[in-house]
This record gives C-alpha cells, sequence and structure tokens, in this order.
C-alpha cells in the first residue's frame, strides 16, 4: 500500500510496476515519516541543524554556504511553480555538467514536487527526445551553455512544452536566474509522501529503448543513511570530490546527497580529469573521492608527493571491478584505503562494500546494513560457497522500471538481479566474475574476464586493458585482450608473447589470452565504464 500522494500529476505513481512485479522491500531500521520531502532533509534540515555557516557547494570558482543554498533554491523553487507552472509530479528535465547550479536547479525542484530527470551533458538530441518521451517530460531546465541540442530536441517533442536556460556558470545571469531574482527566499516545500517518485534514472547502459529506475523521496536518504553513514562515516568536516556525472545516480548520491546529507562539502569539476581532481584535492583538502578504476590508475601515473594526497581519508572505486594491482598500488604509494563496492542505478547506489577497517584486493565486500546478497542459479536455487552464479539481491531500495516490461527480467521473487556473475568465499565475501552476459567459455572452461585483466595490468607495460570472448571454430570462444600501453612501450609481436606468458604464469594457463590487440584508448562511458560491446563490435 501507498501514502496518500501529492502529485497532482500522477504519471509516476500511474506507471509503477504491477505490486507483483516488485522487489522485497524490507525497511527494518530506516524509518522515515510517511511526509518527506528529500530536499528539505538535504538542504534546510543542514541549516535548522546549525550547520547553516558551513560551505555546502563549491563550483566554477564560488562557494555556497549551506544558508545560501537554501535562500537560492527557495527563489528558484518559486520561479518554477509561479512563473513556469510546475506542478506536484510534472517531469521536469535537468541538462547540465556537474555545478553546483544543476544541484541547485534539483533541489528546487525536488522541493516543488516535481519528479526530476538528470541527464548528461554528452546526449544528443535524438537520444534527449527519447527521454522526453518515456518520461512524459514537460519542462526542460538547461544550462545554456548547452542549450542546442536541448532546443533541438524540444522541436522534435510535442510533449516537452518549454527549454528554459540557466547559467552554469559563476555569474547566473539567464532567463531562470532572472526568474528567481526577486521572488522570496522563503518557500513552502511539498508536503511529498515518502513514498512519491521523487526522480527517475535512465541507466548508463541502456541501447535501444531507453529503461528509467522510479526512486522514491525516502529512497534518497536511504542511500545516504546506510552506505554513507556505515562505509564512509561521513561528517560535517568532510569534502567530497569526484568524476562521476550528477545525472546518474552514483555521481548524484556521491557528490551531492551524501555531503548534503550531513552537512559535509562538496566541490563540483565540470572537467574531472584526473590531473584536474589531484589540484582539487590538494587545493580543497579534500576527504573523500569518488572515481572509476581507470582513473586512480591515471592519478597514480600524476602522482609526485604523497602530500598531493595527504587530506583523503578515503577513496571511493565503482564503474567497473577494482584490479589488486590497481588497488595495491594506490595504498602503497597514497597511504590511503581504497575500498572497492557494487551498485546499480536500479538499486540507486552502492549495496555491497568493502569498508574502511575490512577491505581486500580482488574482493567486493559484504551487503551494507539493510541489505542481503545470495549467489543463485538459473532457478533461483542458492548456490553453494565458492560456486560462480547470479547475484540476487533484496534491501530498502530496489528495480521499478517505469511501465517497463524488463522489470520481469530484473526481479524475480522479490529478489533484484543485477545482471552481474559473483561468487562468495567462505567467510562470506562476494567477489565479482563478471557480467553475466561476459563470461567467457572456452573448450568448456568458464574464464572471467576481469581475472585476466588483472593479471595483465600486473605488467609494467600495460597501463589499461579489456577482456573479452570472441568466436573460435575450435574453442566455442577464445580470450581477446585489447591493451592500451604504457607511455613509452613499443607495440612488438614479442611483447604480445610475453604478456601472454605472464598471464599464464599469473593465473591459470588455460586463461591466457590467444589474441592481444593493441590500441591507443578504450571505449568508456561516462562513468568509466568499459563499453565492452563496442569492442566486440570489432569483430
Amino acid at each position: 500500500m501507498y501514502s496518500p500522494s501529492a502529485h497532482v500529476d500522477t504519471f509516476a505513481r500511474d506507471h509503477l510496476p504491477p505490486a507483483e512485479w516488485q522487489p522485497d522491500l524490507p525497511l527494518s531500521g530506516f524509518d522515515y515519516p510517511d511526509t518527506l520531502n528529500a530536499a528539505v532533509e538535504l538542504c534546510d534540515r543542514q541549516v535548522d541543524n546549525g550547520h547553516g555557516d558551513r560551505v555546502a557547494l563549491v563550483g566554477n570558482g564560488r562557494s555556497r554556504t549551506y544558508t545560501e543554498l537554501q535562500r537560492w533554491t527557495n527563489q528558484l523553487a518559486h520561479a518554477l511553480v509561479e512563473e513556469l507552472g510546475v506542478r506536484p509530479g510534472n517531469r521536469v528535465l535537468i541538462r547540465s555538467a556537474n555545478n553546483p547550479a544543476m544541484v541547485a536547479c534539483w533541489l528546487a525542484a525536488t522541493k516543488a514536487g516535481a519528479v526530476v530527470v538528470n541527464t548528461m551533458p554528452m546526449l544528443r538530441a535524438s537520444e534527449l527526445a527519447k527521454v522526453v518521451d518515456k518520461a512524459q517530460v514537460t519542462l526542460a531546465l538547461c544550462d545554456t551553455r548547452l542549450l542546442e541540442d536541448m532546443q533541438a530536441c524540444h522541436a522534435q517533442c510535442d510533449v516537452l512544452t518549454r527549454v528554459v536556460g540557466f547559467d552554469g556558470g559563476a555569474d547566473h545571469d539567464a532567463e531562470l536566474d532572472r526568474l528567481a531574482l526577486d521572488k522570496p527566499d522563503t518557500f513552502t516545500a511539498v508536503a511529498t509522501a515518502a513514498d512519491d517518485v521523487a526522480l527517475l534514472g535512465f541507466t548508463s547502459g541502456t541501447t535501444g529503448l531507453p529503461k528509467a529506475t522510479m526512486h522514491y523521496h525516502r529512497d534518497l536518504l536511504i542511500i545516504a543513511d546506510g552506505y554513507a553513514r556505515e562505509v564512509l562515516k561521513v561528517t560535517p568536516d568532510d569534502v567530497f570530490v569526484g568524476s562521476p556525472p550528477l545525472a546518474f545516480t552514483f555521481g548524484l548520491g556521491g557528490l551531492a546527497i551524501f555531503p548534503l546529507r550531513f552537512g559535509a562539502t562538496a566541490v563540483l569539476l565540470e572537467n574531472a580529469s584526473p590531473p584536474n581532481m589531484m589540484d582539487i584535492i590538494r587545493d580543497h583538502r579534500a576527504t573523500v573521492v569518488f572515481t572509476a578504476p581507470t582513473a586512480y590508475r591515471a592519478m597514480l601515473n600524476h602522482f609526485e608527493r604523497r602530500d598531493d594526497l595527504a587530506s583523503l581519508r578515503v577513496a571511493v572505486s565503482a564503474g567497473e571491478t577494482l584490479p589488486p594491482p590497481i588497488y595495491h598500488d594506490w595504498i602503497e604509494r597514497t597511504g590511503t584505503p581504497i575500498i572497492d563496492g557494487i551498485g546499480a542505478t536500479e538499486m540507486l547506489h552502492i549495496f555491497i562494500s568493502n569498508h574502511l577497517d575490512d577491505h581486500r584486493p580482488g574482493c567486493t565486500g559484504k551487503p551494507i546494513r539493510g541489505y542481503e546478497a545470495r549467489i543463485v542459479d538459473a532457478d533461483m536455487r542458492e548456490l553453494p560457497r565458492g560456486e560462480v552464479g547470479r547475484l540476487a539481491v533484496r534491501g530498502p531500495t530496489g528495480c521499478r522500471y517505469l511501465d517497463d516490461e524488463r522489470q520481469l527480467g530484473y526481479v524475480q521473487q522479490g529478489w533484484n538481479l543485477t545482471g552481474d556473475a559473483f561468487y562468495q568465499d567462505e567467510e562470506g565475501y562476494f567477489h565479482f566474475a563478471a557480467r553475466n552476459d561476459d563470461m567467457i567459455v572456452s573448450a568448456g572452461y568458464n574464464i572471467a574476464g576481469p581475472e585476466v585483466e588483472a593479471a595483465l595490468l600486473a605488467h609494467p607495460a600495460v597501463s589499461e586493458c579489456a577482456v573479452i570472448g570472441v568466436p573460435s571454430e575450435e574453442r566455442g570462444q577464445i580470450v581477446e585482450a585489447f591493451v592500451v600501453l604504457a607511455d613509452g612501450i613499443v607495440e612488438e609481436d614479442d611483447l604480445k608473447r610475453e604478456l601472454q606468458e605472464h598471464v599464464k604464469q599469473t593465473i591459470a594457463p588455460y586463461k591466457y589470452p590467444r589474441s592481444i590487440r593493441f590500441i591507443d584508448m578504450l571505449p568508456k562511458t561516462a562513468t568509466g565504464k568499459v563499453q565492452r560491446f563496442r569492442l566486440r563490435h570489432e569483430h
């Protein structure tokens, strides 16, 4: 049963999956009132808690305290409601790079009771049109520097009635900013239900028809009160920095929800290259960093003095599994813990993780508070310890696709099936093997690509790599490795043989890559995931 909704526009609740298709949601320990507006808890509540003078957001040369953020978002909320006609439940799309203005727009729209759809700056008009049509978006807020594709999308989509620009830079002088300028700096937020939909997150790996995941107001707090509190142990003194786009739930959690929930600071970078992140960590004394394994490897390549990263107390790795060589190199050279975990847009954020006092290489960790996980076969039977199977998880967040029959594949018997192959060891720790569709079967052997990648990365000539299975008449499939060489290393056939022998000496010989291809750059998503499907298209 749902709580009474505050949404006048009932599209989101009307398009939730049927109850029998939804996952089990054990909520013990996550007790929130029936009426709950996440933006109030992430912004106004921090002022009430005495954090008004603390810096909330930094970006594009400006800092905003929590009191300033409260006033700014209140003025924006007035503009959305009074000038742009936003009604509770309307879908509002936001298009921007990572900057404080994007966060302010998200909070303001959430205060107004809208369902927010954050989108990537890289999306083009045709891709934006799919999002708009799927979510039936009526209003788009767009950084003026990114208006061209948004306006082209507007011309294609009848449902999108208006596109309004905001200034994502330092001046805040665009249409939305001017509409908000003279508005009151107090606003009574819509009294949304804890289980009203607050956010539609489109999955980063979507091909073909987009999949939109539906997340409640309470979900936005659950990931902070679970993962961020238990694993990261966030305090108001923390300073967050990272590379994931706020348009993805991993970035929204790590660079907005987590710091704002605890009165901490988020430093937002529009260009979060590894050298830029190192500068920000040093200049702002950042304590928590979020990025992908490949970025940590790149940061180590620019690393000169331990003092450069001395302020960090934890590095969070996600997007791809963390290879043991990067884990060891990072800790040895920086002295900072690096913790791996797994999350999913469908689950909103990380649900299995290592911990600050319990982390190890080649290990994803254990379920965080509120979640449970098991390894199952195709019939949902739990497998013995040590046996690779499908990862099934359930907890206080879970998959709810917007009007999508693919829900039936992701949720089975109340459990969320993430599409990952894992095994659980005798001590209860979970270990990633591969994506279910990335397992390589060669001459009857099951080979997990990430294990081969980790072996290759341990060789000094390898900067980055990705492994796939390719068809073979003789063996069914063979292991093929795409390798980005370290600076100064020359492509040679002798080097291929050297790498193959290195893998044979590191892991079981049958797992070695029978084909090695040298490339300049691996194709990746904005969150740092290697797009192996693009490598497969080479064949």
